[in-house]
């Protein structure tokens, strides 16, 4: 193999698909990543594989021969990002030794490679489901609902988000035991049915792991200006596929807990804040409620500003008043702050309403002027008074 190309490029490329690679491999090939070359097309292809999540990227360069190796993710990525930018860098590799002369105009680099021919390979999905999807539909669902995914391995499906898509929208549902998101993201006119659509056998829902999920995320943020993106889907593999970029991952096996149950269908108190406001003062409350507990308490007394206090024994107390829209009795409620702030950061709208029913049932945060569209489900604290 022998190719030329641009030093930012190989740079860029090495980046992406080094998320792919193993930190801990299981196997000396699994830290590296593939380069191969194809003359015919001049196109270069770099591949990371961990066995559950791939990347593939490619880009154009000049190939003088066609070919593939590996080589170690760390050291090609610390060479490269170091080369001068403004200046081709060329890869040789020497069939017979497997060694690499790394070239740019300051210098060289020789390093040993592994042959490609034990390189996993990415694996795709020839039958099975295949869907277009739209980039920015997926990005908002994706980023919606991440956030509230949880990190605790022995709850594994439940350190993935779960994605329904059907004819008219896409839902995706993450939840750490302690909160729950849920964002319905497609025609405006369907979303009023959600609890109208049961799942069909068409449609096709899959949990896909957080931590493949940002990769994801990247890829997809790149592509926003696409008509769509292809997700191709078999046998507990998923497929993203865009021009020039191939994500593949494995997804969580079992079946995603039935959400919608959890959501309470009345509500006898719904109190309407202005989302900034909300947000601010929440900001400003957690420096002393991050001290200790992470406790927040919102009191409501009839009238229309409402209470936002934390209290850090030994240490000091917070409280601070925002307007709100809300008549009935006097009520009291306490969250963690860090799940409210997580939840709230993600509503767009001008305001938002807090409903529920007792201090100690669930509570939802949902967006004024779409309510279905976003639904973020928190459990409040209990506190002793």
């Amino acid at each position: 193999m022998d190719i030329i190309c641009n030093q930012s490029e190989l740079n860029n490329a090495i980046q992406l698909v080094s998320k792919a690679v193993a930190s801990r491999p299981t196997h000396p090939i699994l830290a590296n990543i593939l380069v191969a070359a194809d003359q015919g097309t001049n196109k270069i292809s770099l591949t990371g594989f961990d066995l559950n999540l791939g990347i593939q990227t490619s880009f154009d360069g000049t190939v003088k021969n066609s070919g593939a190796i590996t080589i170690p993710s760390k050291l090609l990525s610390e060479i490269v990002s170091k080369l001068p930018n403004e200046t081709p860098v060329s890869l040789e590799v020497d069939e017979d030794s497997e060694n690499i002369l790394i070239k740019s105009d300051r210098g060289s680099f020789n390093i040993k490679g592994i042959p490609s021919d034990d390189y996993p390979n990415l694996p795709f999905v020839e039958s099975g489901t295949s869907l277009n999807i739209d980039p920015s539909s997926f990005l908002k669902a994706l980023k919606s609902t991440i956030f509230a995914s949880s990190n605790d391995d022995s709850k594994q499906l439940l350190t993935g988000v779960n994605f329904t898509f059907k004819k008219n929208y896409l839902e995706s549902a993450s939840t750490d035991g302690h909160r729950l998101a849920v964002a319905l993201i497609g025609n405006e006119e369907h979303s009023d049915d959600k609890d109208k659509f049961p799942l069909n056998e068409g449609d096709l829902s899959v949990t896909i792991p957080t931590r493949s999920l940002r990769e994801i995320e990247k890829l997809v943020s790149l592509k926003t200006s696409e008509n769509s993106i292809k997700l191709f889907y078999d046998k507990g593999q998923v497929v993203f596929i865009s021009s020039n970029q191939i994500i593949t991952t494995r997804t969580l096996e079992g079946t995603y807990p039935n959400y919608s149950q959890l959501i309470p269908d009345t509500f006898s108190k719904i109190f309407n804040f202005n989302t900034k406001q909300l947000v601010d003062a929440l900001e400003r409350i957690a420096v002393l409620a991050d001290q200790q507990s992470s406790v927040v308490k919102i009191k409501l007394d009839n009238t229309d500003l409402a209470s936002i206090s934390a209290d850090a024994q030994d240490i000091g107390n917070a409280n601070e008043l925002i307007p709100v829209s809300y008549t009935g009795e006097n009520f009291d409620i306490a969250f963690n702050v860090r799940y409210l702030l997580e939840g709230l950061k993600v509503i767009t709208s001008k305001n938002v309403l807090l409903k529920c029913n007792h201090a100690t049932t669930p509570a939802i945060f949902v967006p004024e002027d779409n309510f279905n569209s976003f639904t973020y489900l928190v459990m409040p604290v209990q506190v002793r008074s």
